[in-house]
């Protein structure tokens, strides 16, 4: 019997946890309920669980039980660390309504609409594929819990909570899926070696002017025409700044000023999400920005107050992990259920900051119900929807994953 057999008997499980889930969407590290059925569905699971101290994580540690390479919590016969890896499945929803008509549609003003009721569903049932078979495991493996995906960084929470080292030594390798509700074919595996995904972080502009009646614009500082200059002046930054080899993407989502068309305002404030796909341009692009920004308020006379917020660096995934991905895949699945991407995605993910600190990879997993699929609605839309078939096969490769990394040692 294969994970892939045994995936199968826990498939109506894994579709009543998923659904269950979907109900009671929560959003940020604050995840009560979630925790809670989560906690449930791992009950009676020969594993070592703690939950967060600053948020509703929960990390959970299977001991495997085969010597040789290892025996004992946390040490081989000869000394050596045992060897640990790590499974990660993220657990938060988003402020937004549903629209999908489901009968499980999600109570109140959130939903998961990025899936991660399928990632949660997925890693437990991954947590009971490789607890059936303790005995063949010769090492650890420590599933992550993580609330606070979406622009709350709780993997950066669950790092300094000690989520990498809970097995007692640093992880080995460290493993995720993501389900998408277009673009992918519904049960193909895709990922690449290098930069999978983007870097991305916030800046909040304020333009402080001086205000004054639209008659007499001489009179103040119109902040509007200067903010304005600035969003133009942050695409050209774009173009003749950075290489096109190494390409960044800014992004003004929002612009507010002034209450009345014959009033110039005080201030005027946008927004400006920055993306980017290496380290190096991440750090010279808030560098730049700053600049440019400072630059334009000063030439017009005005101040300018940048509030940062950083998000995540680039996704990046470690090459020798992406082949022992897809020759895992292409053995459990077939030839043709994975796919390598040529170029990054342009979203930002925080599994990146487990990247930055252990070998591992992340990978998408096609979850489209429809055969169309440039069409269907994509991950975030009030109309997302995804295909519970998906469940089993990603509970498989992740326990695939976890047992035949430990058995490399």
């Amino acid at each position: 019997m294969t994970y892939t057999d045994d995936a199968k008997g826990l498939q109506e499980d894994l579709v009543r946890l998923r659904r269950d889930l979907h109900r009671i969407p929560e959003i940020g590290l604050d995840l009560p309920r979630t925790q809670e059925r989560v906690l449930a569905a791992l009950d009676g699971l020969p594993l070592e669980i703690t939950t967060g101290r600053e948020l509703n994580s929960v990390v959970a540690v299977l001991r495997g039980a085969k010597p040789g390479p290892g025996s004992g919590p946390d040490s081989a016969p000869d000394g050596a660390p045992r060897p640990a890896v790590l499974l990660r499945g993220d657990m938060d929803a988003l402020p937004v309504v549903e629209r999908t008509g489901h009968d499980f549609v999600a109570e109140g003003p959130n939903m998961h609409a990025c899936g991660h009721d399928l990632h949660t569903a997925m890693l437990v049932g991954a947590a009971h594929l490789l607890a059936a078979r303790r005995e063949q495991l010769p090492g650890d493996v420590v599933f992550m819990f993580q609330p606070g995906e979406e622009g709350q960084d709780g993997a950066g929470h669950m790092i300094r909570e000690g989520v990498l080292d809970a097995a007692g030594p640093r992880v080995i390798g460290a493993y995720g899926l993501h389900v998408l509700s277009n673009r992918v074919a519904r049960g193909t595996f895709v990922s690449r070696a290098g930069t999978f995904m983007a870097g991305a972080d916030e800046i909040q502009v304020t333009v402080r002017g001086a205000g004054a009646h639209g008659s007499l614009p001489h009179t103040g500082k119109d902040p509007i025409p200067v903010a304005c200059e600035m969003v133009l002046a942050l695409q050209t930054l774009v173009t003749r700044k950075f290489d096109i080899f190494d390409p960044v993407v800014i992004t003004v989502g929002a612009f507010h000023a002034g209450t009345a068309s014959n009033i110039i305002p005080d201030d005027a404030t946008f927004h400006v999400t920055m993306r980017s796909f290496s380290r190096e341009s991440r750090a010279k692009m808030l560098d730049a920005v700053v600049d440019l920004l400072n630059g334009l308020a000063a030439a017009h006379g005005c101040a300018v107050d940048i509030l940062y917020k950083e998000q995540y660096p680039p996704t990046v995934n470690h090459a020798p992990e992406v082949d022992f991905l897809e020759e895992v895949t292409r053995e459990v699945y077939g030839e043709e259920r994975f796919e390598r991407l040529p170029n990054p995605v342009p979203g930002a993910e925080d599994f990146s900051r487990v990247l930055e600190q252990v070998p591992g990879t992340y990978a998408f997993l096609g979850a489209c119900p429809s055969d169309d699929l440039d069409t269907a609605p994509s991950n975030h839309s009030p109309l997302a929807d995804f295909d519970d078939l998906v469940l089993g096969d990603g509970a498989a490769l992740l326990a695939e994953l976890a047992d035949r990394r430990l058995a490399r040692g």
